[in-house]
């Protein structure tokens, strides 16, 4: 990879973006399972965690051209171009023809709507938290298709594939990643 972006950069980019909260908390849930995972390929932490999040910088002001437009804007605030593309890669099949290639691509379109039904599932918990959430708990909303609705499971079984994980592993390491943020996204 190029030069890595500065997380203190990133989080301005972010926030310069979106000012929405709940965008904002689902950018740090993201970075922090991307970190979880960057430590299980043996890989950089910070540069997943980047790309993490901001792998949605463009969805608050431009949804109709979401992982278009972050390219557009990534390129304006001269990020690196790997970071771009992995994060315009999330959308692929879905927005753009992107197909991700690098582990931390497949990685980020794996866990990207995994985050959102973990969270979802969270919040269900008397805890309301993804502290005492376990992977079966996570696997039986997964099952049931009106949970969580907006949530693409056919992206995460995809993304499994891809990162050749089984779903109760990828949902073990995911929740793993966002207790490590656990405070920051008030989960």
């Amino acid at each position: 990879m190029e030069e890595k972006i500065d997380r203190e950069k990133a989080w301005d980019l972010l926030c310069k973006y979106n000012k929405n909260d709940a965008l904002r908390k689902h950018g740090l849930a993201v970075e922090g399972a991307m970190r979880h995972f960057a430590k299980l390929y043996g890989e950089d932490e910070k540069v997943w965690g980047v790309i993490g999040l901001l792998h949605d910088i463009d969805y608050e002001m431009y949804p109709d051209e979401h992982c278009v437009k972050s390219q557009e804007i990534m390129r304006e605030e001269n990020l690196p171009e790997s970071y771009i593309r992995a994060v315009a890669s999330h959308g692929y099949d879905i927005v753009v023809d992107i197909k991700p290639e690098s582990n931390a691509e497949k990685v980020l379109y794996t866990i990207d709507e995994l985050t959102g039904l973990i969270s979802a599932a969270a919040l269900m918990r008397p805890s309301k938290s993804v502290m005492d959430l376990e992977v079966k708990s996570v696997k039986k909303k997964f099952k049931t298709k009106g949970f969580a609705a907006g949530v693409d499971r056919d992206v995460i079984l995809n993304g499994c594939k891809m990162i050749n994980m089984e779903l109760d592993k990828v949902i073990e390491n995911t929740i793993l990643g966002m207790r490590d943020v656990a405070e920051s996204i008030g989960l």
